[in-house]
């Protein structure tokens, strides 16, 4: 599977999650019942994969956890907030340049519409 054709279908489950739930649950209230929509879907979900920083050759766990990685190939941070902020970007982005990864979805959950809140993060673009 392409990695367009697999972050449309991580958007065809966000968007049946959020329309069943609705807006103001917690993230982790999301992440639980994203991962459980995808399963269902045939997709391979890891919830919070360790990032680990490898830094002089040596990799160091410093406590950092992509909420979501889809197939090996997609990384998926998800927030419930007023409002996504650069630093959102630029933690998925770091997420995706320590695991190596090309794609990240990163969802807002607090939109009324969750299309609102979805941006694709490209690494190495």
């Amino acid at each position: 599977m392409e990695l367009n054709e697999l972050s449309g279908g991580v958007i065809g489950a966000a968007i049946e999650v959020h329309r069943r739930l609705g807006p103001g649950l917690l993230e982790s209230a999301y992440r639980k019942c994203l991962a459980y929509e995808l399963r269902k879907r045939g997709f391979t979900v890891e919830e919070e994969r360790p990032v680990p920083v490898v830094y002089d050759d040596v990799k160091l766990d410093c406590g950092f956890r992509a909420d979501l990685v889809v197939n090996g190939l997609l990384v998926v941070e998800l927030k419930a907030k007023s409002a996504l902020h650069p630093v959102d970007e630029a933690q998925t982005l770091s997420h995706l340049r320590l695991l190596k990864m090309r794609l990240g979805l990163l969802m807002n959950f607090h939109e009324v519409k969750l299309v609102d809140g979805i941006r694709r993060i490209i690494n190495g673009y």
